[in-house]
């Protein structure tokens, strides 16, 4: 089969990614449950659409930031491939409808607005002129902009005049958002300097975990994309960049948002996602992003003794049984 991964006889757990670093730890989790599984790296090869799809279930990492590191036309593959995949009847965990919320925070908004969450203010412009001109919609207040296709933060940047908006969206330093499409939000003070990432596996809580925001948005938990330090001193006693979240599930945010989130993910056909979210000053919550690659920062992880990976792949494992290989004993 002319593709670019290597089909194996009996069912396995395909992953279908661009990026072989964010995947390492989740393959390392596979073997360590002696679990049946194939790489497929869409960074390079093709498919035959009139062959037949193999057997097993089909794991969907495909990243908004792929062309980031040179995979420009990684997700509008992944598209056609999951819906060979689909109209096949295979199981595909994060189909075409995650794939779509991935790329677009433009797809997201509606959706997380329709799950009764809110969403800070945005405009979504696709020229230098309305970029500049969506600063008027915000009352002189701050905004940030972003990009519609992005990952780790690409593109957030923060004005507090139109003037400084003008100078950057017309400066050699623009950096626009690779599908055209820049977002201007409605700048948000988080008090304490932190967001909060809430993971599921399966549409089930895995864990939440507070990121500190204080040396700048382009954020990633994978342990590849690790910052220089792992806490931060600008407070009186150091925190960490990552910390899981003692109690989540049982706090009124989490009895809140909690519900909610997994409405998305059931309307939007969503497996394993992040969302992310920023509190008020008031302590309003307001989500602005939902992450379908979801990746796990293991030093967080290791000190609230949680592996999201191992849940992952336990939860491949659990769907392979059921749909690619009944006769597969999950172990661990």
């Amino acid at each position: 089969m002319p593709v670019s991964y290597d089909a194996v006889a009996s069912p396995a757990i395909y992953v279908i990614h661009e990026n072989a670093d964010w995947t390492t730890p989740l393959f390392e989790a596979f073997r360590a449950r002696g679990l049946p599984f194939v790489d497929w790296n869409l960074s390079y090869g093709d498919l035959a659409l009139a062959e037949l799809p193999p057997q097993g279930v089909f794991y969907n990492r495909m990243s908004a930031s792929s062309h980031t590191r040179g995979n420009r036309y990684a997700p509008e593959m992944t598209a056609g491939i999951l819906a060979w995949l689909e109209s096949h009847g295979r199981r595909v965990i994060n189909g075409r409808s995650a794939l779509n919320l991935e790329i677009s925070k433009m797809v997201q908004y509606p959706a997380l607005r329709r799950a009764g969450l809110d969403v800070p203010d945005t405009v979504a412009a696709t020229d230098a002129g309305s970029v500049i001109e969506a600063f008027s919609r915000f009352d002189g207040k701050p905004v940030i902009t972003k990009h519609n296709r992005a990952g780790k933060g690409l593109g957030v940047r923060l004005f507090r005049s139109r003037q400084g908006l003008a100078e950057y969206v017309n400066g050699a330093d623009f950096d626009p958002s690779v599908d055209g499409i820049t977002l201007v939000q409605r700048y948000i003070t988080s008090p304490d300097q932190t967001i909060t990432r809430v993971e599921f596996i399966g549409r089930k809580l895995a864990y939440a975990v507070r990121v500190d925001t204080s040396k700048g948005f382009e954020l990633c938990p994978a342990d590849v994309c690790a910052l220089e330090a792992s806490t931060c001193m600008a407070d009186a006693e150091p925190r960490f960049a990552f910390e899981v979240i003692d109690g989540f599930a049982d706090s009124d945010l989490g009895r809140t948002l909690v519900p909610r989130m997994q409405a998305v993910m059931a309307d939007e056909g969503l497996d394993v996602a992040a969302f992310e979210f920023i509190l008020d000053p008031d302590g309003r919550p307001h989500v602005y992003d939902i992450n379908t690659n979801t990746n796990y920062n293991s030093e967080a992880e290791s000190r609230a003794g949680v592996s999201a990976m191992g849940q992952l792949a336990t939860f491949l494992g659990d769907e392979l049984a059921r749909h690619g290989a009944p006769e597969i004993r999950q172990a661990g």
